[in-house]
């Protein structure tokens, strides 16, 4: 799950027509209800942190999940740094979204986003909008 997405869930947000956090939280009650596994990285935590503290950031995504046993940290390695490197360079895109994109294609996982960078990715990484899984 994108950062994106954890920004609309703790935010609330909406679009100019659509309830983003709404969206959010209704696709992370499907996660609980169908027992998908939720992952993670440490650039998750990361870009949370420059918001929220990490006591915020256990209290209000974290916590649920973790006491179902949905949430797994998917480790970063200095070879998938490397390579989103490169993919951001040759696709102009922030490094964040490759390395998102890597370690979602390395944990044979979709990447649910809102993210339009996601979009050039997809020979990589299949990606969803939250209202897309089911």
């Amino acid at each position: 799950m994108d950062t994106n997405i954890w920004r609309d869930f703790l935010e609330a947000r909406v679009d100019n027509l659509r309830p983003l956090g709404e969206f959010a939280f209704q696709f992370l009650k499907r996660a609980i209800a169908c027992k998908h596994t939720i992952l993670y990285s440490d650039l998750v935590l990361e870009e949370l942190k420059s918001d929220y503290t990490a006591q915020e950031i256990e209290l209000y995504c974290f916590e649920s999940l973790d006491e179902v046993k949905l949430l797994e940290k998917a480790p970063i390695t200095s070879q998938q740094v490397e390579e989103a490197g490169r993919i951001a360079r040759e696709r102009h895109i922030p490094r964040g979204d490759a390395l998102h994109c890597i370690l979602s294609r390395d944990n044979n996982a979709v990447v649910v986003t809102r993210d339009n960078h996601f979009e050039s990715l997809t020979d990589i990484v299949k990606s969803k909008r939250p209202e897309e899984v089911t």
